[in-house]
């Protein structure tokens, strides 16, 4: 058995973890590619989230919010609402820190609690105008950047690299598990 623990992700309080039942039915992808192209996604992959993680901090700052806060906002500000325990399994968070994510956002104006229409004992977090504003302008901000940087590659590249990255971010957020487990995966 071997065990292996990792931290990764958009921001660094993700869990990452198999649920038993998904780490039996997903197969050995180890059996199908060899061992170095593994290495080599996990070694640009690990340099792709540090160097993203890095201008996110950065950037996130320039609005008064932290990076978990500007991920909680976007999430927010695209469902219209949501409760914490929604925001939480969205961030891949546990309800405790997703909380105090949210209460940091509510306490900068940009979010606001309201009783769940279909149920008053439920909380929902909704975005203010200014809070619909920040997230406008960071997506803004994002999108001409991100732009900028595919404009050097070929349409068919652009095209290919946002459809692996979607791909890869799809297959990896259905191996989170949002549970409570731990953070090693156990194979």
């Amino acid at each position: 058995m071997t065990t292996t623990c990792g931290k990764g992700g958009p921001v660094a309080e993700t869990r990452q973890a198999t649920e038993p039942s998904r780490a039996t039915a997903t197969p050995d992808l180890h059996a199908a590619q060899p061992p170095e192209e593994g290495q080599a996604l996990s070694a640009a992959l690990s340099e792709l989230i540090r160097v993203v993680q890095f201008r996110d901090r950065d950037r996130a700052c320039c609005y008064d919010v932290s990076v978990s806060q500007c991920y909680a906002l976007k999430a927010i500000a695209e469902a219209g609402a949501l409760t914490v325990n929604d925001l939480a399994a969205h961030l891949f968070l546990d309800k405790s820190t997703a909380s105090r994510v949210g209460n940091g956002l509510v306490d900068k104006g940009l979010l606001r609690k309201v009783p769940d229409p279909e149920d008053g004992r439920v909380v929902m977090l909704v975005p203010t105008p200014e809070g619909r504003n920040i997230h406008t302008r960071i997506e803004a901000d994002l999108a001409a950047e991100y732009g900028e940087l595919l404009a050097d590659f070929p349409s068919e590249v652009r095209f290919a690299v946002t459809e692996v990255v979607g791909r890869l971010a799809r297959s990896f957020a259905s191996r989170v598990d949002i549970s409570g487990g731990s953070c090693c995966v156990i194979r």
